[in-house]
């Protein structure tokens, strides 16, 4: 016998937020399913607890919080008079909360690398066509919002837009788990403030110094926390480690892996035609996995395995310079050649120790969705040209920087 609505009636105590509610029977089947518990043991931000030991929580943790904040921002549209059925407002939950299923272990980090194919975004909509043959096409809406293909565009702007749910949970939550108070955001303020105007989600002009903050708190977090330059040294180590491990799974060298991973070491090119073994084995894979191969890689025959794992385990990072152009050819050479000599490798093993690439970011996209501003008298402006604090050619300015990695 099923078990009834009334028993799935969870209140969850969120450190962020207080209690919050799971809105529907199948919301709360969804985050019962092994696809979604195993977000349990996907880290939000990566290493990044190696510079702020409080960041360990979770991708299931963010989820739920995005969720709360969708439930909030329709009541508020609702309030407003904007016609949300039950319906659209069911399948537009099921989309925020699975619009993060497809990140893999350490999330962004090692995207791309594992499954080589398909970012998370692809990933997470493969997840949701396979959960939507599952529970008998309940997810048909929410895969049309979520692939933006509903009529009714301002609810995929919720979901995925330059001011959407997402954005609004993980900036106060990153900001709440890692200290760093320069991430606080008036998200309530800010879902107060929304309203509907020609399928367009806008802000009230009453929110126009919210967004203001909020568009500065991304900003700085982003090279505060999140391309905080030891950060970039700790991911990138994982990088490499995943590069020598492809380099001897390529060249039929011995090493140790779960049958997951050899699965897709083994099958670079994979075929989405036959996806439930891809997802299968994609979603037995977690942060917890990575850690456990990294203290096998420490003892294998491999050098540079062994060394680079050696070094993530232990946080024996590499360092690391970050400057506005591109190092030079000598600087690089040289440091290589010393690497090469104290830790007595060969210039191909060497790659892996010394290596040089960029990171990049702006903080207002101007060709993506815009943030607009609702006047009073129904005038709608761009935030960038609204605002009389923020400067449009420095919110939109892509930020490039250049890194170089090398042992101490």
């Amino acid at each position: 016998m099923t078990e009834s609505w009334q028993n799935k009636r969870k209140i969850v105590n969120d450190p962020v937020y207080g209690l919050i509610n799971i809105p529907s029977e199948i919301v709360y089947d969804i985050i019962e399913h092994k696809y979604f518990q195993r977000l349990r043991r996907i880290k939000q931000l990566g290493l990044t607890d190696y510079v702020y030991p409080g960041a360990v929580h979770t991708r299931f943790q963010h989820t739920l919080g995005a969720v709360h904040l969708l439930t909030l921002a329709i009541n508020v549209l609702k309030s407003k008079n904007i016609e949300i059925t039950n319906e659209e407002e069911e399948a537009v939950t099921l989309a925020i909360l699975l619009h993060d299923i497809g990140h893999g272990p350490f999330s962004h980090t090692l995207e791309n690398i594992i499954v080589e194919k398909y970012g998370h975004e692809e990933l997470s909509l493969l997840f949701m066509e396979s959960l939507n043959t599952e529970y008998n096409e309940k997810l048909t809406l929410a895969i049309k919002i979520f692939k933006n293909q509903y009529h009714k565009k301002f609810l995929h702007q919720l979901i995925s837009s330059q001011l959407d749910v997402d954005r609004l949970d993980y900036l106060r939550r990153d900001s709440f788990y890692t200290g760093v108070s320069e991430g606080v955001i008036g998200s309530d303020r800010i879902i107060k403030m929304l309203n509907v105007v020609n399928d367009q989600l806008v802000v009230e002009a009453k929110g126009i110094h919210s967004i203001e903050k909020f568009l500065i708190a991304r900003w700085l977090m982003y090279w505060q926390v999140y391309l905080h330059k030891t950060v970039v040294s700790a991911e990138q180590l994982l990088i490499q480690i995943f590069k020598r491990v492809k380099y001897l799974a390529l060249n039929k060298k011995d090493i140790y892996l779960t049958k997951e991973l050899e699965f897709f070491l083994n099958n670079p090119q994979l075929d989405k035609s036959d996806f439930s073994v891809l997802l299968n084995n994609f979603s037995a894979i977690d942060d917890t996995d990575i850690f456990s191969l990294a203290k096998k890689w420490v003892n294998s025959t491999d050098k540079v395995l062994s060394m680079l794992s050696e070094r993530l385990l232990n946080r024996k990072l590499l360092k690391i310079e970050i400057q506005d152009s591109p190092f030079e050819n000598a600087k690089i050479s040289n440091l290589k050649k010393e690497a090469s000599q104290k830790l007595n490798l060969s210039e191909e093993e060497t790659d892996f120790f010394v290596f040089t690439d960029h990171i990049s970011k702006n903080a207002y996209s101007a060709f993506d969705d815009k943030i607009q501003i609702l006047y009073k008298d129904g005038i709608i402006i761009d935030i960038a040209k609204a605002s009389d604090m923020l400067n449009t050619s420095v919110l939109s300015k892509t930020v490039r920087k250049y890194f170089l990695c090398y042992p101490k």
